[in-house]
């Protein structure tokens, strides 16, 4: 028996391979499919079954593709209607891999067709669940993407009982492979493991210690940030269908010269600027939008952009495929190229950004200069500078109108990337005054500055 997790950090997103005498399986794929084609010929074993979870909102799955270029059968749940061949497993069905059997454990709650797949090891004892959204570490799926559809409070009690009738039975050294880490926005707070047991989530994982069906309900419900928009076009994608991705990156793949550039920025295209937030405070094309590879890139161009918008955009050369490719994961597919020879190829003005660093912000705190904290609600409550707004990054544009454009604003997140996401928004819709902080908030704790729990001034 072999078993692999292949985490990808900018989707906070595990797929899982699973082998036994030259027999695979891999469950939740990302879209494209090298990983698992090449995992499966460097160990020389034929790739079986594709098991499916759900049908993901936060990307698209690689299942159609990988079917394609292996044979390999798609596998859901019950209740999941696509627009492409499958096979639609009954609760309970077993599927044999090699030595091994997987049972389908129909599981509704994250969505209604959300499936969990046990793993029974060659001697038929209970070995892993591989538990997609249903389960995270220290959390469990949001039941509130199906747009109204069912409401959250039906979901969550189908989740309930899914849990209890079907999780929780499980022998406590069974282990758990969730389909998210953390970071992800398909549950409210998942724990920084990416694997744990059914006895430490039995202990710690408050939605597994609800005592009752009401309590588990609100629990679960409270504080659910709204999902991004393009949950629900990527859940739509996964059931109907895609052009393969291979296609997709060759299509969205082509040098701009910078008068050709120039020209898509006239006629109202997005620039989307993917360089570190350090390079790119130095210099970029005004009216840019910074959303650097180095972080959860995918998760905030699908947060931040409108999937059907058109985009152009600027990368440090050597990236631009990668750029294109991440892009696809999440449906982002109206890429109309990139600018060729990256921004030193770029000979008209420049905008960029003030950085100081901690300890300068009390004097210009005391000029004026007003603090906005772009974090999430829960990184605010543990602590944050007395005095700040806190406006996440998530639903900034809302925020945007209610704000002097004129006014100074100190701009920060935890570490600087999420600052410099939010100043080029803010500069892209005609902010002036914008000074980031360098280093994020972990920096600004040891700069003396005041810091407290007080929630009052939450925006």
């Amino acid at each position: 028996m072999y078993i692999e997790q292949l985490y990808t950090n900018c989707l906070a997103e595990a797929a899982y391979y699973i082998e036994s005498e030259g027999e695979a399986a891999v469950i939740d794929p990302i879209r494209e499919t090298e990983p698992y084609t090449d995992l499966a010929q460097k160990r020389g074993a034929k790739i079986k079954y594709i098991f499916e979870t759900h049908f993901h909102a936060d990307f698209v799955s690689g299942h159609i593709d990988l079917a394609k270029k292996t044979g390999a059968q798609i596998i859901y749940g019950p209740m999941a209607e696509t627009s492409y061949k499958t096979h639609n497993a009954t609760d309970g069905e077993i599927f044999t891999l090699g030595q091994l059997k997987i049972k389908a454990l129909h599981t509704p709650g994250h969505t209604p067709e959300s499936t969990c797949y046990l793993l029974f090891a060659k001697d038929g004892k209970e070995h892993a669940v591989f538990t997609g959204d249903t389960l995270f570490v220290g959390d469990v799926g949001r039941p509130d993407l199906l747009d109204g559809k069912i409401s959250r409070e039906e979901l969550a009690s189908m989740l309930y009982d899914s849990l209890n009738k079907k999780i929780k039975t499980l022998a406590d050294e069974v282990i758990v492979y969730p389909g998210h880490g953390p970071g992800s926005a398909c549950g409210k707070n998942i724990g920084k493991e990416t694997y744990s047991t059914i006895g430490e989530q039995k202990k710690f994982n408050y939605a597994m210690k609800a005592t009752s069906r009401d309590q588990f309900v609100k629990e679960v419900t409270d504080g659910i940030l709204p999902p991004p928009s393009y949950f629900f076009e990527d859940a739509r994608i996964n059931k109907t269908g895609y052009d393969p991705v291979d296609e997709v990156v060759k299509r969205n793949l082509q040098a701009l010269t910078a008068g050709q550039f120039a020209e898509a920025v006239k006629n109202g295209l997005l620039i989307l600027d993917t360089r570190s937030a350090d390079d790119f405070e130095k210099g970029f094309i005004p009216g840019s939008i910074n959303i650097g590879l180095n972080g959860q890139f995918a998760v905030w161009v699908g947060t931040l952009i409108d999937i059907h918008q058109q985009i152009i955009i600027v990368t440090d050369e050597g990236k631009e495929h990668e750029t294109v490719l991440r892009l696809a994961r999440v449906g982002f597919e109206n890429v109309s190229g990139y600018l060729q020879g990256g921004i030193k190829s770029w000979k008209s003005n420049l905008d960029s950004v003030r950085t100081i660093q901690p300890h300068e912000m009390k004097a210009e705190m005391s000029r004026g200069g007003k603090v906005i904290d772009v974090r999430k609600p829960s990184e605010w409550n543990v602590a944050h500078v007395k005095g700040a707004t806190l406006l996440p990054l998530a639903d900034l544009a809302k925020h945007l109108l209610h704000l002097d454009k004129s006014s100074p604003y100190l701009v920060h997140c935890g570490g600087g990337y999420r600052s410099m996401v939010a100043i080029s928004l803010m500069k892209k819709n005609g902010f002036t005054h914008l000074t980031n902080i360098y280093g994020g908030f972990g920096a600004m704790q040891n700069a003396g500055l005041e810091i407290t729990t007080d929630n009052e001034v939450l925006a």
